[in-house]
C-alpha cells in the first residue's frame, strides 16, 4: 500500500471549485478529504 498523498496548494485549485460551500457546521478540511478519497482509489478499497 501506499503512503498518503498530500496534495500541494496549487493541485487543490481546480477541486477546490466543486466542494460545497460551507453552512453553519465547521467543515472538515478539505485536503485531508480529499487524501482519503484518492487512498481509497490508489488501494481499490470500497
Amino acid at each position: 500500500m501506499s503512503g498518503p498523498f498530500w496534495p500541494g496548494d496549487g493541485q487543490m485549485v481546480r477541486p477546490a471549485r466543486s466542494f460545497p460551500k460551507p453552512h453553519g457546521k465547521p467543515r472538515t478540511d478539505d485536503r485531508r478529504v480529499f487524501s482519503g478519497i484518492i487512498f481509497i482509489n490508489r488501494n481499490g478499497l470500497r
